[in-house]
């Protein structure tokens, strides 16, 4: 590491994710000590990949692309295989003691790269393995995250809308039969979205419990500790899938401020990024980092309030999960090179 390496931090990415991490070990602390320990482990381990990621040439992915890709088909074939069974899905496996979800930590390397409008087809034909594998596992959040993210950034990217018309009329004309394909517990959350009072002590529970949470959680909360549908475990999966909604229990809308206000300014820092970028791969890159962190704001907290079913999607930075919060920090890293190149061109082209 240089003599100029804390000033070469972007520190507009970094303070704000900071902030959320904290935030997230108040509360996973306040639930149980073991979550806290085990997510300041994987903080100081993310911390560290981080900072190796930031002094790395990001072109390296460009470079590394096709292996990359190569990789990433066959670890989540072998995860389908010897995978670690857990709520249902095959999706983890064991390393060093560590549990690493593949499809989490695989995300830095789903860019997307020099796209043009003969390459519209081959980009969801290259992601079409990766989503059904991910899908098999089955894990329906991530594959339709992967999807979202690569259908809006071909949209940034300028396709005209007939080829999406092309590319969604067959998916919508094939829907009854892929209704078919679901797991019996992916068609009640997508019932029970519809009609949440369908079964609200079954299927609706986490959604009805979630929506209580938040709720009472008023304007400043219950306090640290103090909430009755996240420490009596009313609310299932409040480490992971509704931390959104503890944190909105024991902190109320403050704490909805304090979250929604680092992650606008995380988002709109990177899209500063894609601004300055100064070529067609960093740029496409970063506009993916951003969709993807959108896409998984947007789908957690929406299901978090009832407005989307659930998926099992985490909160980036606040979710409990070390494959996500490694797989996040790489994002910062790469980001990281992008913005100092950018500003070390300009520099030159200055003098």
């Amino acid at each position: 590491m240089n003599k100029n390496f804390l000033w070469n931090l972007d520190w507009f990415l970094i303070i704000p994710v900071v902030i959320l991490v904290l935030l997230s070990l108040v509360t996973l602390f306040s639930l149980n000590v073991n979550f806290f320990y085990g997510q300041v482990t994987f903080f100081f381990v993310s911390l560290f990949i981080f900072l190796v990621f930031s002094q790395t040439n990001y072109k390296i992915l460009k470079i590394y692309s096709k292996s990359i890709y190569i990789f990433s088909i066959i670890a989540l074939f072998l995860v389908l295989i010897w995978g670690i069974e857990s709520r249902g899905a095959v999706r983890w496996v064991e390393i060093l003691g560590f549990r690493l979800q593949f499809s989490e930590v695989l995300k830095p390397f789903a860019s997307l790269k020099n796209l043009s409008i003969k390459n519209f087809l081959n980009t969801f034909l290259l992601l079409s393995p990766v989503a059904l594998l991910i899908f098999f596992q089955p894990d329906l959040g991530n594959a339709v995250i992967y999807f979202l993210i690569t259908l809006l950034t071909l949209m940034y990217l300028g396709f005209p809308v007939r080829y999406f018309i092309f590319l969604f009329l067959p998916i919508v004309l094939t829907t009854p039969f892929l209704w078919n394909f679901l797991h019996d517990y992916q068609k009640q959350r997508i019932l029970t979205f519809i009609n949440p009072a369908l079964d609200p002590l079954g299927t609706s529970y986490n959604a009805v419990q979630s929506i209580i949470a938040i709720g009472s959680g008023m304007l400043m909360g219950k306090g640290i500790g103090q909430g009755t549908q996240s420490s009596l475990r009313f609310l299932p999966e409040r480490q992971t899938d509704f931390i959104f909604a503890t944190i909105s229990e024991q902190l109320g809308f403050v704490g909805v401020i304090i979250i929604l206000v680092c992650f606008s300014i995380l988002i709109y820092r990177i899209l500063q990024i894609v601004g300055s970028a100064d070529d067609s791969f960093s740029r496409i890159f970063s506009v993916v980092v951003c969709f993807t962190f959108l896409v998984q704001i947007f789908a957690n907290i929406g299901m978090n309030l009832g407005l989307l079913p659930i998926v099992g999607v985490t909160l980036p930075f606040v979710s409990y999960g070390g494959s996500s919060l490694v797989s996040n920090f790489i994002f910062l890293g790469l980001l990281n090179t992008i913005s100092n190149y950018s500003k070390g061109n300009k520099v030159l082209e200055i003098g």
